[in-house]
């Protein structure tokens, strides 16, 4: 009795095991029909965007790729096409986020290659060198075999190759005008301190040329000389000059008058011959009193 109902509970939970499975699989299966329904519908969505994009209606178009992008996960195609169509608008920005989520939603390496090569244009558009580098790097992985995006990674390689020595040569540029800057403040610091030197300079021999003055108008022990005796020095030392070869007169001749000077006799008969003109004034003077007539007195020297 006990084993008929072991083997009716093991057929029991073998029934409920296969009816989990089933289950499950019936779930898996319903969301794989809404999925590729829900994939097939942005699908459609695409083409009627790709469509309105060709007629030129970017508004229209933008809508019915949003759509298709919110349907389905896996639409790789749509978010490609709308990057495509914000790269042709020149909004690479918004193209960058598109190409980044069809490369994350891309299933192949073909979505996956087109989705970096696209990419890397935006870098170069934006002229992001080393990133424009490593998207065409990823891309080629994909497709190692496509020449487009050989070529555009060759094209990043050499401009980043340029960036680089440009900035190099800046950062030269900028070292060796900071190196000028400072030498031209060490001239200017130098020049200011000659000036200065040059100014302490020249109190100094100001202040030198009027003690060696002072010391001039004084004599050995620093007292000032006589102006009389430097005068008569100066006169000695002009005689001195003047008769170089002459020696010591004697005394006699020395006191004996010299050739513009008048003798004791001359002087005396001068002071006789005054004094008898002046009588003879005053003797004139009297008679014209004695008559009543006026005198002009007029000087007659």
């Amino acid at each position: 009795m006990s084993t008929m109902m072991n083997k009716m509970k093991l057929m029991f939970g073998l029934l409920l095991c296969f009816g989990a499975v089933q289950a499950q699989d019936d779930i898996t299966e319903k969301a794989e029909r809404a999925a590729e329904k829900a994939l097939q519908a942005s699908t459609n969505l695409t083409y009627e965007a790709n469509e309105q994009l060709t007629s030129n209606d970017f508004i229209t178009a933008e809508a019915d790729y949003r759509k298709a992008i919110s349907k389905s996960d896996k639409n790789a195609v749509a978010r490609f096409n709308l990057g495509n169509a914000y790269y042709n608008r020149e909004s690479f920005g918004e193209a960058f986020g598109r190409y980044k989520e069809a490369g994350e939603a891309a299933e192949n390496k073909g979505e996956k290659h087109k989705a970096f090569h696209n990419m890397g244009n935006v870098f170069m558009k934006n002229k992001e060198y080393k990133k424009a580098v490593e998207a065409y790097k990823q891309a080629l992985r994909s497709n190692p075999n496509d020449d487009e995006t050989r070529y555009n990674l060759a094209l990043a390689k050499k401009m980043l190759e340029k960036e680089q020595d440009e900035q190099k040569n800046d950062q030269n540029k900028d070292n060796e005008d900071k190196k000028d800057q400072e030498n031209e403040n060490k001239d200017k610091n130098q020049d200011q301190n000659n000036e200065g030197g040059d100014n302490e300079k020249k109190e100094d021999g100001e202040q030198k040329e009027d003690e060696n003055k002072d010391k001039g108008d004084q004599g050995e022990n620093g007292e000032d000389k006589p102006e009389e005796n430097q005068e008569g020095d100066g006169d000695k030392k002009k005689e001195q000059e003047k008769k170089p070869n002459e020696g010591d007169q004697p005394d006699d001749k020395k006191q004996q008058p010299r050739p513009n000077q008048l003798s004791e006799q001359q002087i005396q008969n001068l002071l006789e011959a005054m004094q008898n003109e002046e009588k003879k004034v005053q003797e004139k003077m009297e008679a014209r009193k004695v008559r009543g007539k006026k005198i002009k007195n007029e000087k007659d020297w």
